[in-house]
């Protein structure tokens, strides 16, 4: 049976090419880090670079926003400048899926991010991305929820607005077209 978590070596080669053209136009979002380590880094790991392929192809624009000292991994976020519209109109986790009665999602955030081997921002990373850009101008984000707000029904989400980072409530189960969620993973 063949591996769904794998690339062609064609697909792998134009995948690096993409993310290098990103990683050269944005120099900003990563000025200390060389091309040649992250390209060594994802070479090496054929899953994650499927997982960077699934951000691609939902419209997430991966990115090099930084590296982990601790254990020399370069990290990833979704840099579209509007939340990915491949993961769009998804309610926050699989339990307010199943708690909907009718006009049901097709899917989650968290299942999708899961399904993709890929994690949500957090509040923090959410904020940090906000510092190389401006990103979710006209969407909003669905960012991991703590477990005390999703244990009460609730799940937060955040957007940009008069350039300032919000930071909102909604029940776990809602969904709208213009909120979908953003994640990263370290290659």
């Amino acid at each position: 049976m063949e591996n769904k978590k794998h690339l062609s070596p064609e697909q792998q080669k134009e995948l690096i090419s993409t993310l290098k053209a990103r990683f050269e136009k944005n120099k900003s979002r990563h000025e200390s880090i060389e091309w040649e380590a992250v390209q060594i880094r994802l070479e090496a790991d054929v899953e994650k670079l499927w997982s960077l392929n699934e951000m691609e192809k939902t419209g997430g624009e991966p990115d090099v926003v930084g590296f982990d000292e601790t254990t020399g991994e370069f990290l990833f976020f979704d840099c579209s400048a509007e939340s990915p519209k491949g993961r769009r109109s998804v309610c926050y986790d699989q339990a307010a899926l199943e708690s909907r009665k009718e006009y049901k999602p097709a899917n989650s955030a968290m299942q999708m991010a899961a399904d993709m081997g890929i994690e949500l921002l957090t509040e923090q990373k959410y904020r940090d991305l906000q510092k190389l850009g401006s990103f979710d101008t006209k969407t909003s984000s669905w960012i991991e929820t703590p477990a005390e707000i999703r244990n009460l029904g609730g799940a937060i989400f955040c957007d940009r607005r008069y350039n300032t980072i919000f930071t909102y409530h909604n029940g776990a189960e809602s969904y709208y077209a213009v909120r979908g969620f953003r994640g990263w993973i370290k290659v």
